[in-house]
């Protein structure tokens, strides 16, 4: 499902580093090195990297890479880089500043994680701003908005395939009770979609759609102006379809008057190593244009390149 594409054989993070120290030098930055090399390497292999570069040239192989990019393809490159841990931890950061702010951002890394995975992020996120994660959302958020979005980064899911029918049946009927009183902020809400297994939440709504006649997010569409509902059916999107919400993401990002660059760098970074193969399959099917075509005719130059890349369009 990822479309990262590794070699069958790779250098040594020395050599790596080496090389990516040579792409630093001399009047002009040599991109298309820095590209070959980090744009093809797994999570494990770029910590190495820059713990190797570190090591032998006394600077963060990120203060390098700021030095000397600029633009989409430097963010793309840095974020890129990061440790994913780290690189959740940022986004979410992000997230809560005056001017990135997004509430979509926090929901979708709390909800598109394993559990083990947002712990870590959680964690890095403590050791980089000596801040819980939960504390910084909760600052700059409020309302319903708030409710939802703490729970939803607080939860510790269970991942494994068992269901239970019965509890299926009765929290469908919940939903349905609650959605039908227009009371979407209601806690049983909130508690099902916060903290029951993903396997458990899909036997609910396939429970829902089966007994009440419509998916749970059609039901959810009275007001299509009213934010909180918004985020409420992207929530469960993240959690049933992650491919359908990052495909949507994605098209949104691309087709609109002006390109949202840093949408489709974190949709691009975070999922090439997860599941961007089904992304890209999603995005086909639903725009009838391979995504590769949709980011070449709407991004330039290395920025356009690593995308590419990342998305396993070309060799390796």
């Amino acid at each position: 499902m990822a479309t990262l594409k590794v070699p069958s054989s790779v250098p040594s993070p020395a050599e790596d580093a080496e090389q990516l120290h040579k792409a630093f030098l001399g009047w002009g930055t040599n991109e298309a090195l820095i590209i070959s090399i980090l744009a093809h390497r797994n999570g494990a292999q770029r910590a190495l990297i820059r713990k190797t570069y570190n090591e032998a040239f006394g600077e963060d192989l990120l203060t390098s890479l700021d030095k000397e990019l600029s633009s989409d393809f430097e963010r793309a490159i840095l974020v890129w880089t990061l440790e994913p841990a780290e690189r959740d931890a940022f986004l979410a950061n992000e997230s809560t500043k005056r001017l990135t702010s997004s509430n979509w951002v926090i929901m979708e890394i709390a909800c598109t994680r394993s559990s083990i995975d947002l712990f870590k992020a959680k964690q890095a996120y403590h050791a980089r701003f000596k801040k819980s994660m939960e504390e910084d959302v909760a600052h700059h958020t409020s309302g319903d908005f708030r409710k939802l979005l703490v729970p939803l980064l607080s939860a510790f899911r269970y991942e494994g395939d068992e269901v239970n029918m019965r509890l299926a049946k009765s929290e469908a009927k919940i939903l349905r009770d609650k959605i039908s009183d227009k009371a979407y902020n209601d806690d049983e809400i909130i508690r099902i979609l916060t903290t029951r297994s993903k396997a458990q939440i899909n036997a609910t709504l396939n429970h829902y759609n089966n007994e009440f006649g419509n998916a749970i997010n059609k039901d959810l569409k009275p007001d299509s102006n009213d934010e909180f509902l918004k985020l409420l059916r992207a929530t469960i999107k993240c959690l049933t379809s992650p491919e359908k919400y990052f495909e949507k993401v994605l098209r949104l990002a691309i087709n609109k008057q002006g390109t949202d660059e840093w949408a489709l760098t974190r949709v691009v970074t975070t999922r090439a190593e997860v599941d961007m193969e089904r992304v890209k399959e999603e995005y086909h099917k639903r725009n009838s244009i391979p995504l590769e075509r949709a980011i070449a005719g709407d991004t330039s130059g290395d920025y356009e390149k690593m995308l590419l890349a990342l998305i396993g369009h070309g060799d390796a």
